[in-house]
């Protein structure tokens, strides 16, 4: 359970109840209009008794009411939820950014960068960036530990919270989870250790975390940085399941391990069932062509911030045009483009490399960050079309904190505005905008 501090106010407030709402429509509204991203935030807020994340029907891991809900917990649930709120950089670390760009924010650099060690190059996503970075950060005993993803738990696509104490932990951690992982479902267990730490974990999840620290001031106490992939989304669980049956003729139970990427830029999707066989897929095998087959949750699609506006350090994939050549991939020793948004980002990346934990090459700019990035350029442009349309067909939409939505509106003609909000109006009217109210796939 989190120990308030005295919050700032909040950038519009929180949506009071009807009478007739009571606690459990109010947190499943979230899930049925399809704005869950299953970061498990809100079992940490509520506490386990009351609010615990389980897999449920659709395949996803939700939030199921288990115990006692109140309103006001619900309240603080909305204030932080990154399907009800979704936070830039607090504004006095924005406003000390030695620069600015529309679509990627404020920043001090963009910047080539990849482990130093190979053997981290090559196991990670793509250079191994954050991986080393987690690696310098608790081999320095600047944090006492890492809290970020790992696979794990019963379902060996999914990811779990993770604590990882040693650079070999860290490394244990490496590789993408392209599917549900509540990351931040123990974030108060690990605030209530007080003892500084590190976070790595997606745009939505650094979100939390910035609206987390208006309530709880622990969090700009002892997470020291904020660290984060730049995402385009992760796949349902039925996607991948389909991926494996229909793929490789092997039935989801039967896996004993999965790896989404790495060993290797982008490296190939690996998994082994029990009897100890392994299959492999290439990135572009497992995604589809472009990004109009990419089988991700309704939230995803509609993302505001996939490139980490409140992050310190996001580290993306730098692959011209935004999708790994197949001609090369086997030789791509894996590079990532960096933004560096804080001061503190900027000090992190110097001395991990001075250390030789990290490796700097080229400087970059907005434009090569657009070419790489395609996708969240157009994403970010179309998401006030989008939020619209959800709008207008009675839907919440995010409270938002820094990401200029209104103004990259603006950068649209009017006729693709209006395709994209009618677009996201007819996929609400079709029923593909949403899910069912959470029950635990075993039925209890």
């Amino acid at each position: 359970m989190m120990t308030p501090s005295k919050p700032a106010p909040p950038s519009a407030p929180t949506p009071a109840p009807t009478p007739a709402q009571t606690p459990e429509d109010r947190l499943y509204r979230i899930v049925e209009e399809g704005m869950c991203i299953g970061c498990g935030l809100c079992e940490s807020l509520a506490g386990p008794e009351s609010v615990k994340m389980q897999v449920v029907d659709s395949g996803f891991e939700r939030p199921l009411v288990v115990g006692a809900l109140s309103h006001e917990t619900v309240d603080a649930i909305y204030d932080t939820c990154p399907g009800t709120r979704v936070e830039a950089l607090p504004a006095d670390l924005a406003a000390q950014a030695s620069s600015r760009d529309l679509v990627w924010g404020p920043h001090e650099s963009f910047v080539e960068a990849w482990a130093g060690d190979p053997a981290v190059r090559h196991e990670g996503s793509t250079g191994g960036v954050l991986t080393a970075l987690g690696q310098f950060l608790v081999d320095s005993g600047e944090v006492e530990f890492l809290l970020h993803a790992k696979a794990g738990g019963n379902d060996p696509t999914f990811g779990q919270p993770h604590v990882s104490e040693t650079a070999a932990e860290v490394l244990a951690g490496a590789g993408s989870r392209y599917g549900p992982t509540a990351v931040l479902q123990t974030v108060h267990q690990n605030l209530d250790k007080g003892r500084p730490f590190a976070f790595v974990g997606k745009p939505c999840d650094i979100s939390a975390l910035r609206a987390l620290a208006r309530r709880d001031a622990r969090v700009n106490q002892l997470i020291k940085y904020f660290l984060t992939p730049v995402c385009g989304g992760f796949a349902s669980p039925k996607a991948t399941e389909a991926f494996i049956e229909n793929h490789h003729g092997v039935q989801k139970p039967e896996i004993e391990s999965f790896r989404y990427r790495g060993f290797g830029c982008p490296g190939p999707t690996t998994f082994k069932t029990a009897d100890g066989q392994s299959h492999a897929a290439t990135y572009t095998e497992y995604w589809g062509e472009d990004e109009k087959s990419w089988n991700v949750p309704w939230r995803c699609k509609i993302c505001p911030d996939g490139i980490g506006e409140g992050a310190d350090i996001a580290a993306a994939d730098n692959w011209p045009g935004g999708a790994p050549d197949p001609a090369i991939e086997a030789d791509d020793p894996g590079t990532n483009a960096v933004i560096v948004r804080t001061k503190a980002g900027a000090d992190l990346v110097a001395r991990a490399v001075a250390a030789g934990y990290l490796v700097t090459g080229s400087r970059l700019d907005a434009d090569h960050m657009s070419t790489v990035q395609p996708h969240q350029v157009k994403k970010r442009q179309a998401a006030r079309a989008r939020w619209d349309g959800m709008a207008s067909q009675g839907r919440m939409t995010p409270r938002t904190h820094g990401l200029r939505l209104d103004a990259l509106r603006e950068t649209l003609s009017d006729e693709v505005y209006e395709a994209q909000r009618k677009g996201t109006a007819q996929r609400i009217q079709d029923g593909r905008a949403g899910e069912e109210r959470p029950k635990a796939k075993n039925g209890l």
